[in-house]
């Protein structure tokens, strides 16, 4: 899958781009909210094999039915955003140890490098990520935000996220909660039943 988003391009990752995986996520890892934003650490992240993320990049591939990694990819070949959706089965439980109730896609690993933010890459990876998991048959769609993340609690329900109630506690080191996560989800039939863009 590919979209042309003016001289940017949004694709599917390819098996062999590992490097380039690895690369952009080591990216984000360093960022100034990667602590509000991902769940993993620049520093364990980047004492990874590279076999870790050769099977990472594989299991997000074009070829991939379980999950599929999308990428922004400048006019000059460069990796500036990416985004990735995982599948998770009904009846399965989930990484914070709650049920999942139904088939659905999980977005993860949102990030648009700072300097190319405010040009509508980071709608373009929804968009396409969304269009991927509405193909594989999934009616639901959800994303895990930190509380006091507000700037991207924002940009969920502009791209028409709505928060469902599900709570999931942080805790910090002495075991205590510090911390909340809270989830966002679309369905397939709210999307449909959007009003078109422009209308009255």
């Amino acid at each position: 899958m590919s979209t042309e988003t003016g001289t940017y391009t949004v694709r599917s990752i390819r098996a062999d781009e590992w490097p380039a995986v690895k690369a952009l996520r080591l990216r984000a890892l360093q960022d100034p909210v990667a602590h509000l934003a991902f769940v993993d650490t620049y520093d364990s992240a980047a004492a990874r094999p590279d076999g870790y993320w050769q099977e990472r990049t594989i299991g997000a591939a074009e070829e991939s039915v379980s999950a599929r990694q999308f990428v922004v990819v400048a006019p000059g070949g460069e990796w500036v955003g990416s985004a990735a959706v995982l599948v998770e089965a009904g009846g399965s439980t989930d990484w914070a140890g709650f049920a999942v109730e139904q088939d659905q896609g999980h977005i993860v690993g949102v990030y648009v490098r700072p300097e190319y933010r405010g040009r509508g890459l980071t709608e373009r990876l929804f968009a396409a990520a969304l269009d991927w998991a509405w193909e594989a048959g999934l009616h639901r769609v959800r994303l895990i935000v930190h509380e006091e993340n507000t700037h991207a609690q924002g940009f969920y329900r502009k791209a028409g996220f709505q928060a469902t109630g599900v709570v999931v506690p942080l805790k910090g080191q002495d075991g205590r909660e510090d911390a909340r996560e809270l989830e966002f989800a679309i369905t397939r039939d709210a999307v449909r039943e959007a009003p078109e863009s422009g209308s009255a």
